[in-house]
């Protein structure tokens, strides 16, 4: 699979277990937060495709054709990793979402609807939490400890901050395991609420993260 990352073993194809259409259906998958962004069919030629390009290719049903994700709109996937489940009859493709539009709609995921109401897709516990926080930020709530926090601005969060450092230091000099948990769980809401109020984006950090892998 041609790509910028780390080398992964070429999925072998003769193994997958295509239906009787020939098809295998793959769930795209952002790789910085988790979030499902679409379900879509392969068939060997599009697989064979994808891990050649280093792209997403699928194969439509309705015009029965291949089809490159992203080559109109220019919000094409990037393969960061590509696994197939325990049957051999799914697909998991790991990608960079160009643009951060996956879905036709104009939406970041496909999976975007809950009772008809647009809602961000689910992603890891800490954007979930992140997109809370924002929420209390952009639309105050009455008696919000998040939102009594960016009322008291850098003063207060920054001040939460070094409290929470520190009671972290000192879960781990009494090898506290339960109490670690409990004190970087705080550590890191705080942190997230002062992300915020800089409006830096979360999955910017995750970036950052990304690159202390190398």
């Amino acid at each position: 699979m041609s790509s910028q990352n780390d080398p992964q073993p070429p999925i072998p194809v003769d193994r997958i277990q295509y239906d009787d259409r020939g098809l295998v259906p793959a769930i795209i998958q952002d790789y910085l937060d988790g979030t499902v962004l679409m379900m879509a069919w392969m068939n060997r030629e599009s697989l064979e495709k994808t891990m050649e390009t280093g792209e997403t290719w699928f194969w439509s049903r309705s015009r029965q054709q291949l089809w490159h994700k992203g080559k109109t709109s220019g919000h094409i996937q990037k393969v960061r990793s590509l696994r197939y489940d325990c049957d051999s009859d799914a697909l998991l493709v790991s990608v960079e979402q160009i643009g951060d539009i996956a879905c036709h709609t104009g939406e970041r995921s496909c999976f975007h609807q809950v009772d008809s109401s647009i809602v961000p897709p689910p992603a890891d516990t800490l954007s979930d939490l992140f997109v809370t926080i924002c929420d209390r930020r952009d639309s105050p709530q009455e008696g919000s400890y998040t939102c009594k926090l960016f009322a008291g601005g850098d003063n207060k969060i920054l001040k939460k901050i070094g409290e929470e450092a520190a009671e972290v230091v000192m879960a781990c000099k009494d090898d506290d395991p339960n109490a670690i948990a409990s004190e970087v769980a705080d550590l890191m809401y705080h942190t997230l609420v002062a992300i915020a109020h800089h409006q830096v984006d979360l999955r910017a950090v995750y970036r950052k993260l990304q690159e202390r892998k190398r």
